[in-house]
C-alpha cells in the first residue's frame, strides 16, 4: 500500500539529483544495540563492517569483516561502494558494486539496513525518521505490533459502539524456519521483505496490515464482514502461493501463508486478546489442516 492509500511505510522516494554536503547515516534494522545509531559522515571515506575499530562498526548477521565503504565524490556527494564483501551491499533492494546515493536510500550490510539522509533538513528528517521507527517495521515496510494492538483497539471499539462488522486475519509463512535453517537467515529476511511487498498493495486505505512478531502478521480490515474477509484472506494466500520468492541471485523459493479469520459482528462484543486470539485459533487450524489454506467462522 503506497502512501496515498493512507499507510505511511519505508520506501525508495523518486529519483532526484544527488545531495551534496554532509549526510548522515541512520540504522533502521535489525533490532538491537544498532537500532536507531546514527553516523556522521565525513572525510574521504568511512569504512563499514564487523570490525570494532572501523568508523562505522556493525555487528549484525551477514556483515562482512570489512563489508563496504562510503566515499565523498568530487562533487561532494556520497556513494557507497561494496568491498567484496560475502553477502553483498543493497541499495533499495538491487545489489551494487558503487552506488551514488540519494537522500532517503536505503543501504544493506547483511541484516542491518540504514537510511542515507542529505540535505539542508537533516535533523528535521532525522527525528521523523525515529518516529517511524516506533511504528514501522523497517524490514518488511509495513506496520509494527505495537501500532498494530493500538489501532485494532481503536477500532474495535468504534466497531462496537456503531454496530459495525470488524474482523480480523491473522496469518504466518508455512516451514519459515526451515528456510531459515536450511537457506539462512538473510534468505528469511529476503522472505519477509518480499511479504511485505506483495501485500501492501492489497490492503485498503482504512485497513491495516502489520508485522506481529517473527513470521506472523495480521490485517485488521474495518467495515468488513466475515464473508469479505475471506475473500480477501484468499486473495492474499494466493497472492504470495501463485509466484516463486527470488531470495538471492541463485535462490528461488516457494513460499506459502497458512490464515486464520476472526469476526465482531455488528452488536456483539470482544477484548482485542480474546479477537486475536479467535483468529490464532482458526490459523493453527489451517496449519493443522494441511497449511496453505484459509479458515475462519
Amino acid at each position: 500500500m503506497s502512501e496515498n492509500e493512507g499507510t505511511l511505510f519505508i520506501t525508495p522516494p523518486p529519483k532526484q539529483e544527488a545531495p551534496k554536503g554532509p549526510g548522515v547515516l541512520v540504522f533502521i534494522a535489525p533490532p538491537g544495540p544498532l537500532l536507531g545509531k546514527r553516523f556522521e559522515l565525513k572525510g574521504a571515506e568511512m569504512v563499514v563492517g564487523r570490525l570494532e575499530e572501523l568508523p562505522i562498526s556493525c555487528e549484525a548477521e551477514g556483515v562482512s569483516r570489512r563489508h563496504a565503504k562510503l566515499l565523498t565524490l568530487a562533487d561532494g556527494s556520497w556513494a557507497v561502494e561494496d568491498l567484496g564483501s560475502t553477502n553483498g551491499t543493497w541499495v533499495n533492494d538491487e545489489r551494487i558494486t558503487t552506488k551514488v546515493l540519494r537522500d532517503g536510500d536505503q543501504v544493506r550490510f547483511g541484516s542491518a539496513i540504514a537510511k542515507f539522509l542529505s540535505g539542508a533538513n537533516v535533523e528535521a528528517t532525522y527525528h521523523e525518521e525515529i518516529y517511524r521507527m516506533t511504528v514501522m517495521d523497517a524490514l518488511t515496510g509495513v506496520h509494527n505490533k505495537r501500532f498494530f494492538l493500538e489501532f485494532l483497539e481503536r477500532e474495535l471499539a468504534s466497531a462496537v459502539r456503531h454496530h459495525l462488522p470488524l474482523t480480523l486475519v491473522m496469518f504466518d509463512i508455512d516451514h519459515f524456519k526451515k528456510v531459515n535453517d536450511v537457506h539462512g537467515h538473510l534468505a528469511g529476511d529476503a522472505v519477509l521483505r518480499e511479504i511485505g511487498r506483495r501485500l501492501r498493495a492489497r490492503v485498503r486505505a482504512d485497513d491495516l496490515l502489520a508485522r506481529y512478531g517473527g513470521e506472523e502478521f495480521g490485517v485488521v480490515l474495518t467495515k468488513t464482514a466475515l464473508a469479505g474477509a475471506m475473500t480477501f484472506a484468499e486473495q492474499l494466500r494466493a497472492t504470495v502461493a501463485d509466484e516463486p520468492f527470488t531470495c538471492s541471485d541463485t535462490l528461488r523459493l516457494p513460499i506459502t501463508i497458512s490464515m486464520g479469520v476472526a469476526e465482531v459482528a455488528p452488536g456483539a462484543t470482544s477484548t482485542v486478546d480474546e479477537f486475536i486470539k479467535r483468529a490464532d485459533e482458526h490459523l493453527y487450524e489451517a496449519k493443522h489442516g494441511g497449511r496453505n489454506q484459509v479458515v475462519g467462522r
